[in-house]
């Protein structure tokens, strides 16, 4: 069962992981650098808080609702080098520590807020989803990541 980052305890703990990363951390396994992986993960935040990314027309979302949405809010966890969307490509250099604060106030934010925020709020690219559904495409990000570089 993956945890509810919504929980202040788990939210601390994803924190306190981000924390044991440096800018010159390696990566497990793929081609991102820390700081590209800081960067890549407040995408999903972006798309929640930020307004920047243009949202999917309507066929592009019926796409993504079929053919992305059950990989991205079920428990199964992600395979490594999993391909990703265009938006969470990041190619250029990217400052570690701005990236690691700035994905650190997003997760608190969101736990902040809280899951009944989230229920049955919709998202940029899935509509509607439940705070399960919030939840887990939150955390299994997060973890996946985090675990990539080792923490």
């Amino acid at each position: 069962m993956i945890k509810n980052i919504f929980d202040k305890a788990v939210s601390e703990e994803i924190i306190g992981r981000i924390n044991k990363l440096n800018a010159n951390t390696q990566t497990l396994w793929g081609k991102m650098a820390v700081g590209q992986m800081m960067a890549h993960c407040c995408v999903t935040y972006e798309y929640v808080y930020d307004n920047i990314h243009k949202a999917p027309n309507g066929f592009l979302k019926l796409i993504l609702k079929l053919l992305v949405k059950n990989t991205v809010v079920t428990e199964k966890p992600y395979k490594k080098n999993s391909q990703t969307g265009p938006d969470f490509l990041i190619k250029d250099t990217k400052d570690f520590e701005k990236e690691k604060q700035r994905l650190i106030a997003y997760i608190t934010k969101t736990q902040q807020l809280g899951e009944a925020h989230f229920d049955g709020k919709a998202s940029h690219s899935f509509g509607v989803l439940n705070k399960t559904e919030w939840n887990n495409m939150f955390y299994k990000h997060l973890d996946h990541h985090l675990s990539q570089f080792g923490v």
